[in-house]
């Protein structure tokens, strides 16, 4: 059964290129983005690997740990991430999980058989320090992610689970938010002091509170 938001992220143990973990135990206190590939040596996986290790810096602001996982062995992606690291220009910096009995894929739901029988999608999930799924993206094998959206996403999980604020479509961090609906207007003031503007009784807007 896939999983859904809300839903408690399984734990599980894996061999990865920085050692043995406990899934949990790895990510205590932090938010987490487990993010799965076809298989190593694919020409798509190499881009985003490299693309997550140029980016480790934005990750680390925002208190969030990656992992990457694949199909194949812990010594075939230490092989594979010297490819990465020359074509991308870059050091690999995080783990990758070696998933060769396909027991997380499986556990994760990031198989989907009509797309293909034996390779795990492009699955993203990003897990709240609460262990459980916040937010679930799915590509195919043949579709690069998004990285900026990734983090741009993040921003908000952390942002609206501080505040009672939700962002519009195409919100960036910076800009205004929307006030949620369990906000009556007269409350609002006490809640946002640095005010809000009324664009319709159910649609009120205020600057980013934590900015």
């Amino acid at each position: 059964m896939s999983l859904r938001l809300g839903d408690l992220a399984p734990n599980f143990q894996a061999k990865t290129t920085v050692g043995d973990i406990d899934f949990y135990e790895y990510i205590d206190g932090s938010w987490a983005v487990l993010y799965s590939h076809p298989s190593d040596y694919t020409p798509v996986c190499t881009t985003e690997l490299g693309r997550t290790a140029k980016l480790k810096s934005e990750f680390d602001q925002r208190n969030v740990k990656v992992l990457a996982l694949s199909v194949d062995s812990v010594e075939d992606h230490h092989e594979w991430i010297k490819d990465i690291n020359d074509t991308q220009q870059t050091e690999v910096n995080f783990p990758i999980i070696a998933d060769e009995d396909k027991h997380i894929a499986e556990l994760y739901d990031m198989i989907h058989p009509n797309a293909s029988a034996t390779a795990t999608v492009r699955s993203v999930f990003v897990i709240g320090p609460d262990k459980k799924v916040k937010l679930t993206l799915t590509y195919p094998a043949s579709t690069g992610r998004n990285f900026q959206e990734i983090l741009r996403v993040i921003d908000s999980l952390q942002l609206t689970d501080q505040y009672q604020v939700a962002t519009p479509a195409d919100w960036k961090d910076g800009e205004d938010v929307i006030v949620v609906p369990a906000v009556k207007t007269e409350e609002i003031p006490a809640k946002f002091p640095k005010g809000y503007t009324e664009i319709r009784p159910y649609l009120r807007t205020t600057p980013q509170p934590n900015k």
